[in-house]
């Protein structure tokens, strides 16, 4: 697989592939046509409990991560379906948080390689 991460908020490039939103809630302020997303799947997004208890916490960091693995690893059918949108191109996950370094796309992304 071939898949990078990147901000909803920047501007999309031709280099993005497919553009995958991987946020349970559509970003705010950014309407569908400015997204450039192809596709949105807020199934593999973690759940609203799981979001709500991180609250982009870096401190709860580590325990997030076995948190949504551990959710990913129970929602295999939106696992396969993100694979299969993905195929063998270019993806780009893209999501709405401002933290580059502690989001879920990070975590989902390190999944799906592993």
């Amino acid at each position: 697989m071939d898949i990078q991460l990147k901000r909803v908020y920047e501007m999309p490039d031709a280099a993005d592939g497919k553009r995958i939103l991987v946020e349970r809630l559509w970003p705010r302020g950014l309407t569908k046509d400015k997204a450039h997303v192809d596709v949105w799947l807020k199934e593999i997004a973690p759940s609203t409990e799981l979001r709500k208890w991180f609250d982009h916490d870096p401190a709860k960091w580590t325990e997030f991560k076995k948190r949504y693995r551990a959710e990913l690893r129970d929602n295999g059918e939106q696992v396969a379906r993100l694979k299969d949108e993905i195929g063998n191109k270019k993806a780009t996950l893209v999501y709405g948080s401002r933290d580059e370094v502690h989001n879920a796309a990070i975590v989902l992304m390190d999944f799906l390689e592993s």
